[in-house]
């Protein structure tokens, strides 16, 4: 039996007190990142404005249930491949060439960056393979688990062959939601095992070339390439050319010490500092205490989330959740990461915090659909109830 809940309590009061905090934080460091003198533009009202849209992004897909997405769920995959196609087939005029890459549609309202949303769309229809394949094999062997990672594979490599030739961060982010919801499906360790551990020795063996034997990999990878991987490695020797924005990086979070410099005392000059190494100045700024306070809000978003993942009884919902909890939380590790010579710099933003408008857009969308599954739960008085849905449901 449902029990009826008033609206104001369908509502995720939390996660938006988690994203105001988010907007607050954001529009702070953005105005410092600005303060440099490199832009003219004020990036904190476009922010503002791209929060604006954000906010009705959400309101409009917390609108419709998850049986309404998941019947969605191949029209926006469609979309997302369409739009990434276009990509490579449309003018200079539409998808002009930026830093070698041509990522971007140019419309009245703006740049477009069709890969932020691809991410969340790809979260969806994984969401819905999986829950197809449970509902069609009731019997679980180790022949219908490998089945149903042939299909999340095939799902995810159209999208990811389109996305990695220009952007290896956000392929990166595609692989990462891949895994989480391979991890979350329920396939069997015996595949799961073998197939991340031929994963990890491929990565070190890659990682061995690029450190003892980079000569093997210039016959194949562009020179540009291996350059951001030496600048990583050794940000001091290449402080003049390609590891100036991490050498940079270093000196500004180390400068900030525990308290920081204070609000506008920025001295470390970081190239677009307002976008990707937007922790950079947060770390100047405030120091060791301000990014903790940060790391923190985003370790309280993945809490939520995971909560949510957990109450909620529809599976295709669970999913969703898993797959939005993988991409933050990749996005997050990266972009911290590569600010502190952690990880490589990949080019990835800070979720709700770096100036971008696809970006900032297509997280939020994805804010949007947890909204939508707090919104639209349902409440039973019995939990024998509850477990009778979930089952005719998966």
């Amino acid at each position: 039996m449902n029990k009826p809940k008033k609206v104001a309590e369908r509502f995720d009061w939390t996660l938006c007190l988690l994203l105001f905090l988010f907007f607050l934080i954001s529009c702070v460091a953005i105005y410092s990142g600005q303060a440099s003198g490199q832009y003219e533009g004020n990036f904190v009202l476009g922010q503002i404005k791209n929060y604006a849209v954000g906010i009705f992004i959400v309101a409009v897909v917390m609108y419709f249930d998850s049986e309404q997405i998941k019947k969605l769920s191949w029209v926006f995959y469609g979309l997302g491949i369409l739009l990434l196609i276009g990509l490579f087939v449309l003018p200079d005029s539409i998808v002009p060439e930026k830093k070698g890459a041509s990522l971007w549609y140019v419309t009245p309202l703006g740049q477009i960056q069709p890969s932020e949303f691809v991410k969340v769309f790809l979260i969806i229809a994984l969401s819905k393979v999986v829950v197809s394949h449970h509902e069609k094999f009731t019997a679980k062997t180790v022949k219908t688990d490998f089945l149903l990672l042939l299909k999340l594979g095939i799902v995810t490599l159209v999208p990811l062959g389109l996305i990695i030739v220009d952007d290896l961060g956000t392929a990166l982010v595609i692989i990462s939601i891949l895994v989480g919801i391979i991890m979350a499906s329920g396939i069997t360790w015996k595949i799961i095992v073998p197939m991340f551990g031929v994963g990890g020795v491929f990565a070190g063996v890659i990682l061995y070339l690029v450190i003892y034997a980079p000569k093997i990999l210039e016959k194949y990878v562009d020179t540009y390439q291996l350059f951001r991987i030496y600048s990583w490695l050794d940000p001091v020797s290449h402080k003049q050319g390609a590891g100036l924005q991490l050498y940079n990086s270093l000196l500004a979070i180390g400068s900030g010490l525990i308290t920081g410099k204070g609000f506008g005392d920025r001295q470390v000059y970081i190239p677009d500092s307002h976008t990707d190494f937007i922790f950079s100045v947060i770390g100047e700024e405030y120091g060791f205490i301000g990014g903790s306070i940060v790391i923190s809000l985003y370790f309280l978003l993945i809490y939520h989330l995971t909560k949510t993942a957990l109450d909620t009884k529809d599976p295709f919902s669970t999913y969703i959740c898993v797959g939005i909890i993988s991409m933050i939380t990749f996005h997050v590790f990266q972009n911290v990461g590569m600010t502190i010579q952690v990880l490589p710099i990949t080019g990835i933003p800070l979720p709700f915090i770096s100036y971008g408008g696809s970006s900032l857009m297509g997280n939020m969308f994805a804010m949007g659909l947890i909204f939508s599954i707090k919104y639209h739960q349902k409440y039973y008085m019995f939990e024998s109830d509850a477990n009778y849905v979930a089952k005719k449901t998966s």
